[in-house]
């Protein structure tokens, strides 16, 4: 993007040297209003299948998770594994 793109993005005010942001959603228009309509429709079409699966996702429940993990190994030696892999760094310094 060029400084001229760039500049019409942000909106500098004299006082105080203060930046005056435009919205997330003007940012990304500006950046994309050129593109052509096979392209804008493509966009649109993945968002709207981002909003459908986000709206699936979030009717997962806590109780639907119990028991996704899945090892042959038991949890005792699960959890000796993961305390023979433990790593501690800490250092002495002398007075």
């Amino acid at each position: 993007m060029d400084g001229r793109k760039y500049v019409s993005l942000c909106k500098f005010s004299s006082m105080a040297g203060n930046v005056n942001k435009i919205s997330l959603s003007d940012y990304y228009f500006e950046l994309l209003r050129n593109l052509n309509a096979d392209s804008k429709l493509d966009l649109i079409a993945r968002l709207s299948q981002s909003l459908k699966k986000s709206e699936k996702e979030k009717n997962i429940s806590l109780e639907e998770l119990f028991g996704a993990y899945k090892s042959d190994e038991s949890a005792v030696e699960i959890i000796a594994e993961l305390r023979a892999s433990r790593t501690f760094n800490h250092k002495t310094e002398t007075l």
